[in-house]
């Protein structure tokens, strides 16, 4: 209920079950703001409950609001009543005319999807707003229009990811992504750990000027010169369904370097596995051969023989679980300016011991059964 005095001062007086409803509205769910602001106003505007009610600066300064908000809302709940005052009315006279329909729509999402025009890297709204006038796809548009137009289909035409693509219907992919997923869908066995190996390169960067600490309202700053110290390598070997892994850094990554990685997880990492599942990409180092490179053949055959080999596709190194070891190692430790190898050592041990704390493992979830389903296009038609 609502009164309209002399002097065009609106009272507001609501019944019990008005006052009810509007604080369960806001005590409870979620609700645009612009409702909950209004239903605040007419609680401390309600002159039925607490004598006057508050003046409207009073309102205004307790809200966080305008005079002028708390004016109008008094005024349509006397004039238009208490539904009004929470539902906004849709006035079509200030709806945004629709500039692109469905089949103009289509036509702005296929352009987004072709490649950009000769020397330009990638399309950019404004370049897309250029090309739909004068492809007369539309008489008029603006940049805020295609973006929110794209938006709803999640189109993002100004981003671009590298990414392994694999080949389609090949028979060789297929064979060794299907070896790979045997071999992650077996029972955790001690005795028949899976190790997946891979690894990485690290450039050393030292700062040439000292960084300027962070504040308050100020970022961290370092100087864009910096003095290159070379690289250094990373042999990540993980096994995830023990939680467990190791990084080796290293200066090379030759054949020699790579065996001396397996001799060290066949006798000091596992050496009591009866046989170690070894899951690798496809590098010309990753061979037995390299076993004989580095060792007498005797010892080379017995290390050869401790291992059982598996190779992920060419193009799915993907499906190697120490990539995405190596991708948590770069995310969280690696990206920044390291200087020199043993500070590198250094951080990257701080990181292992870290996470093997924790027993940090893979949860696979990806199958063969899946993999038919969801790369049907990979596998050869018959």
């Amino acid at each position: 209920m609502a009164e309209r005095l002399a002097g065009k001062r609106y009272v507001v007086k609501l019944s019990e079950e008005e006052r009810d409803r509007l604080n369960t509205l806001i005590h409870a769910g979620n609700h645009p703001a612009r409702q909950l602001t209004r239903a605040r106003i007419l609680l401390k505007a309600d002159s039925a409950q607490a004598g006057d009610g508050w003046s409207d600066r009073q309102i205004a300064t307790a809200l966080d609001t305008s005079v002028d908000t708390v004016a109008r809302t008094r005024q349509q709940m006397v004039e238009e009543g208490f539904e009004a005052v929470l539902v906004r009315k849709h006035s079509p006279a200030s709806a945004r005319p629709r500039i692109f329909d469905g089949a103009a729509e289509a036509k702005l999402i296929a352009l987004a999807c072709s490649d950009p025009p000769k020397g330009r890297k990638r399309w950019t709204l404004q370049l897309l707003e250029e090309h739909v006038v004068e492809l007369k796809i539309v008489d008029r548009a603006s940049d805020n229009t295609i973006g929110r137009t794209l938006k709803k289909t999640f189109l993002k035409p100004h981003l671009q990811k590298q990414w392994v693509i694999p080949p389609d219907a090949n028979a060789a992919f297929v064979a060794g992504m299907e070896d790979v997923l045997e071999v992650y869908q077996r029972p955790h066995d001690p005795e028949y750990p899976v190790v997946c190996v891979d690894e990485t390169s690290k450039q050393l960067v030292a700062e040439t000027r000292v960084a300027i600490a962070g504040r308050p309202g100020q970022p961290a700053r370092y100087d864009y010169e910096y003095k290159r110290n070379g690289t250094a390598n990373l042999f990540m070997i993980f096994a995830p369904l023990e939680g467990w892994r190791h990084v080796e850094v290293t200066d090379r990554h030759t054949a020699v370097d790579y065996a001396q990685i397996l001799k060290a997880i066949a006798d000091m990492n596992f050496p009591k596995a009866k046989k170690i599942v070894l899951m690798q990409d496809n590098l010309n180092t990753h061979k037995p051969a390299s076993l004989y490179e580095a060792f007498p053949a005797a010892e080379a055959r017995r290390l050869v023989e401790r291992f059982e080999w598996h190779y992920t596709p060419k193009h799915g190194s993907w499906l190697d679980m120490a990539e995405s070891e190596l991708s948590a190692l770069s995310g969280q430790c690696l990206d920044r300016r390291i200087a020199d190898k043993q500070t590198l050592t250094e951080e990257v041990a701080a990181w292992e011991g870290s996470r093997n704390k924790k027993h940090v493992k893979a949860d696979w979830q990806f199958t063969t059964a899946d993999a038919r389903v969801k790369l049907k296009r990979l596998y050869p038609a018959l």
